[in-house]
């Protein structure tokens, strides 16, 4: 039988109802009680990080739960973390940066209503959770939500009500969950070798700018007193707008100057990125340089630069370690 830690985090999942609204104050003991039929297959201990709504969850919250689990990975066989929905795409992606190569399941779960609910997906979702990271087959980061096994780095929040809330977004589903049944569709656990690695450092000085028309470019003026990288969340596969104005080219020129990194991705969820298609990318990203995302998933995107600029600035690194899979973020075959 699997010894599994459950680490409690928050969210909807734990959340009971107040004056104010929703509000998680469900203990990670209490959670555990709500599935009893878990003892059937696995030991279950739990631990409370903190207890709060994943709008909350920052860079500092990621590196917590990364270290608890660093400092208890000897001594369970798989780990569950129970976390809001709103952030859980973010936080399952910077896991896959902050622990890599790990031949023991991370598994993120959460709900979309409460656990102590009549009617809801929390207990369905937990009780997935525990089989999922008590199976030998497990391994790796992944999000198990509504019968259905993500990778970390891209699972995507597209509902906001219903109970399949989270798709795999360019890639397929890892595995399918039903009853009591583990089907895998990708079973390559035989086919990680390098040892398990932590990291205990992010840089949380990561921009966002998502273009719309006539949008401004000296908004990346701003931007680049606060923030040493900078996403742009362009127009279909790619590019910057060459307004009567100007502006773009000068800004661009102006961060990468600075030692700034700028990566460029798509608002379009699917298929990712090229912007070596239309004059109006294909031109900006080769004079400077430019990192584009591909087919990875704009949570992928934003928490690999915050690891990347956690370890180094250095151009050539950032460019290395940026195209280098982990968690299976990027399938796009880019040559460094």
């Amino acid at each position: 039988m699997k010894n599994i830690l459950l680490i409690a985090t928050g969210g909807t999942i734990a959340s009971k109802r107040s004056d104010s609204g929703l509000k998680p104050v469900i203990s990670s003991q209490e959670l555990l009680s709500y599935v009893p039929s878990s003892r059937e297959f696995c030991q279950t201990e739990t631990i409370q990080l903190f207890n709060i709504d994943s709008t909350n969850i920052q860079p500092k919250h990621w590196l917590a739960i990364a270290a608890a689990i660093e400092e208890r990975y000897d001594r369970y066989d798989g780990f569950v973390i129970c976390h809001g929905t709103d952030t859980m795409a973010y936080t399952a992606a910077a896991l896959s940066y902050l622990v890599r190569n790990s031949r023991k399941p991370i598994t993120i779960t959460g709900s979309q209503k409460p656990i102590d609910m009549e009617i809801t997906d929390a207990k369905s979702n937990l009780l997935d959770s525990l089989r999922f990271a008590s199976c030998d087959r497990s391994h790796g980061v992944n999000i198990v939500f509504d019968g259905k096994v993500i990778a970390g780095t891209r699972g995507k929040k597209e509902r906001t009500k219903s109970y399949d809330a989270f798709s795999s977004i360019n890639f397929p589903y890892i595995a399918s969950i039903q009853e009591s049944q583990i089907l895998f569709y990708l079973d390559d656990k035989d086919q990680a070798k390098a040892p398990v690695s932590f990291c205990r450092a992010l840089n949380p000085k990561v921009g966002l700018l998502k273009l719309i028309p006539s949008m401004d470019a000296s908004v990346l003026d701003y931007m680049a007193q606060h923030y040493d990288g900078v996403i742009i969340e362009s127009f279909g596969v790619g590019g910057l707008p060459n307004y009567e104005t100007g502006g773009y080219y000068s800004v661009v020129e102006k961060w990468i100057s600075l030692g700034k990194t700028v990566v460029m991705t798509t608002q379009v969820t699917n298929e990712g990125s090229n912007m070596s298609i239309y004059e109006v990318g294909r031109n900006i990203k080769y004079e400077f340089g430019l990192l584009e995302s591909y087919d990875m998933t704009l949570e992928a995107t934003v928490t690999k630069l915050m690891w990347i600029l956690g370890q180094t600035t250095d151009r050539d690194q950032v460019r290395e370690l940026f195209y280098r899979t982990v968690n299976r973020d990027i399938l796009w075959n880019v040559t460094p």
